[in-house]
């Protein structure tokens, strides 16, 4: 059988490459506003505005802000999700595959951008418990069930002991963002090196496996 009894999928018409190529001048247009002038002061006729459209236009496309603030994390989020999924191979070693794991969390949350999301939601999640929800639900807590499933894996091959995976990934996170994240947070570190990374994942990491891990040494 040749290749060519195997087409790909059909070109995207101009219409959709246009709408697909404006949702993302939408997304993009938004997402530097919820960061810089926050959740609160954003609105859709600004950024309707801001990207010389109609309101209806932008409405078209997103029925709400918190809609928007939802797809803006997604595409944010989007990425970084498949890159863990790569990064987990539920076959692999599993201490090393934990200090990838911890250091790519550090690095990721360490940026500026999720830094200022993370601020972002704590200064306005009680006014906007909505904005803090979406927040929750495609940021730590999809993050917590990718960690979580590889966790149960390795339950099963029995490298950890056997308990809540879904609390064994809250308690590994907890250690990893413990130390310099935190200290970021409240603007008590104003930059991370990767020496201080790779410190902050080891002390996490050891932590996590004297809880968690039969036949340390082995494992190791």
């Amino acid at each position: 059988m040749t290749a060519s009894s195997h087409p790909g999928p059909p070109a995207p018409s101009r219409r959709e490459t246009r709408r697909r190529d404006r949702r993302a001048a939408i997304l993009a247009v938004a997402g530097r506003s919820f960061l810089s002038r926050g959740y609160a002061a954003t609105t859709m006729s600004a950024i309707a505005a801001e990207l010389g459209g109609s309101k209806g236009t932008l409405w078209s496309y997103f029925p709400s802000k918190e809609a928007l603030f939802a797809a803006c994390l997604d595409h944010a989020t989007m990425a970084y999700r498949e890159r863990l999924a790569q990064l987990l191979d539920p076959q692999g070693d599993l201490t090393p595959t934990l200090f990838l794991l911890a250091k790519n969390l550090l690095e990721k949350v360490t940026s500026p951008d999720a830094l200022a999301l993370y601020r972002l939601v704590v200064s306005e999640g009680i006014r906007f418990p909505e904005m803090a929800s979406i927040f929750f639900e495609h940021g730590p807590h999809h993050t917590r069930l990718i960690i979580a499933t590889f966790l149960t894996q390795a339950m099963e091959r029995g490298l950890l002991r056997r308990a809540d995976p879904e609390l064994a990934a809250r308690n590994f996170i907890a250690l990893v963002f413990s130390g310099s994240h935190q200290q970021m947070l409240l603007g008590q570190m104003p930059t991370i090196t990767p020496d201080q990374i790779e410190a902050d994942a080891a002390q996490a990491l050891d932590c996590f496996l004297s809880a968690y891990a039969l036949g340390r040494e082995a494992s190791r």
